[in-house]
């Protein structure tokens, strides 16, 4: 299974901000639309990732306030990415190894969309019911007589 799958179920919605917009405009997006994250854009380029996480560090280091602060300073300027071609085995271990939640998908220099380590879970448990359910159906229809021997 590749991250394009994931995209094609997903749909291709993108919650997107400028580094120089006020983090606290930044946070009200995120609550209106219930997102984790926002990939952060400056002339056509991504730039960085916004997640709850840069927030609640932005919060702990500022004494619970954002105040002015900008989207800029708070991001992830180097987030992590995959193409929509990564193999979800691997998207699964780099998100594990960087303890990221959220993963920007490029192609080129092109944003396809984001995937979470929610959709990536999703994706892996859904592919295995539907194994499971396959499996079933075939021992069900096992005809009768015929041993496998080995």
């Amino acid at each position: 299974m590749k991250v394009s799958d994931i995209l094609r179920v997903k749909g291709n919605t993108l919650y997107t901000v400028t580094p120089e917009e006020p983090l606290a405009a930044a946070v009200s997006i995120m609550s209106e639309r219930d997102i984790g994250s926002l990939v952060v854009m400056e002339h056509g380029d991504l730039i960085g990732m916004l997640t709850f996480r840069e927030v609640i560090q932005t919060l702990e280091k500022n004494g619970g306030a954002i105040g002015t602060t900008l989207v800029r300073t708070a991001m992830d300027d180097h987030p992590l990415t995959c193409t929509s071609e990564t193999e979800l085995d691997e998207v699964r271990r780099m998100m594990l190894d960087r303890h990221a939640r959220y993963m920007p998908v490029m192609n080129q220099k092109m944003l396809m969309g984001v995937i979470s380590l929610y959709d990536v879970a999703k994706a892996v448990v859904d592919s295995q019911n539907f194994e499971n359910k396959m499996l079933k159906a075939y021992i069900r229809d096992w005809p009768e007589g015929t041993e496998d021997n080995g």
